[in-house]
């Protein structure tokens, strides 16, 4: 049976990989930090399947610990500081985990001194302020964000260990993903629970900033394919894990309103300067042929199936608390 142990499984990608490879029959471990109230409402429902391992990026110890109990045959990296917003109020923090927690995860690898296949999760965000459309692996990066520049550290050092010491490390050069296990504060979710709760009368606006960015959108579960894929391959590499198509952030506010049969979307928006960007990622737009003839990935949720599975989700949860 394969072992594999998953940082930041407490997360949107970290359950949905959890279940995943469940499912293909691993043993799965995750890595958890210590506190008083274990936030697992994700995985809640696989706590009896996993062995969660107690530990934090920014301790080392705890991570050679941990991948010494879990024995792992492969290890996902996907534990950080991960909403952009915050990376402007605590940059610091944000560089401790998102960045300098990637070195400390593959030395606890490296230390093992065992075959252990490694994904460190890269972003998209990293691109930035995009030098070419769409975006490929070898698109120069130009990160707008403390974030974005944290997960430029993290991919890099994935390659330095890779071409440094022979590690089996890929990086998954991600694409924005969502599902109804994403946060309120990212940007598709906070659009299908807002228009749930306004057609259910429990909410009268949305608040948003920069109507016109233009985002890659897929369904995660389909990515967390796309990461076990990379590390099934004969050599390790990078890729870029993306839809192909960019939609702004008002075309995905019409599509949310339009599921819960409210046309006029605009009426129910306000614009808060707050929530604008200091400096704004305009376009992210990323070409997956790579991923396509290599690993033989596709999405298979499109746009419009995306904003009707999350608003029919939310909908839901929202007419459960109503009871």
């Amino acid at each position: 049976m394969p072992r594999a142990l998953i940082t930041g499984i407490t997360g949107q990608d970290g359950s949905y990989l959890a279940e995943f490879l469940l499912g293909k029959g691993y043993q799965v471990f995750g890595l958890i930090r210590r506190s008083s109230t274990v936030t697992d409402i994700r995985i809640r429902h696989l706590r009896d399947r996993i062995t969660l391992l107690e530990g934090d990026l920014l301790d080392q110890p705890s991570l050679i610990a941990a991948v010494g109990r879990a024995e792992p045959d492969e290890v996902y990296n996907l534990a950080a500081q991960s909403f952009v917003p915050t990376s402007w109020v605590q940059p610091a923090l944000t560089g401790e985990y998102t960045a300098l927690g990637v070195t400390r995860v593959l030395e606890a690898v490296r230390f093992a001194r065992a075959p252990i296949r490694f994904y460190q999760a890269s972003s998209s965000e990293m691109f930035g302020k995009v030098q070419e459309v769409p975006q490929t692996e070898q698109t120069p990066f130009y990160p707008r964000s403390p974030y974005g520049i944290a997960k430029v550290y993290g991919h890099w050092i994935t390659v330095n260990y890779r071409e440094s010491y022979g590690l089996f490390a890929c990086s998954g050069i991600l694409f924005n993903h969502t599902s109804p296990r994403q946060g309120l504060e990212f940007i598709t979710r906070k659009l299908s629970n807002a228009a749930a709760r306004i057609k259910l009368g429990r909410q009268q606006y949305v608040q948003l900033g920069n109507l016109d960015a233009r985002r890659d959108m897929g369904y995660t579960l389909d990515y967390v394919h796309a990461m076990w894929l990379m590390l099934q391959q004969p050599k390790p590499d990078d890729y870029v894990i993306a839809t192909g198509e960019t939609h702004s952030i008002a075309e995905i506010a019409e599509q949310a309103f339009l599921n819960v049969g409210i046309e006029n979307w605009r009426d129910y928006v306000r614009i808060d300067p707050s929530l604008l960007r200091p400096a704004e990622v305009d376009l992210l737009v990323g070409n997956p042929a790579k991923a396509r003839e290599r690993l033989g990935w596709k999405p298979e949720v499109d746009f419009r199936g995306l904003v009707k599975l999350m608003v029919k989700s939310d909908l839901a949860l929202e007419e459960r608390n109503l009871d």
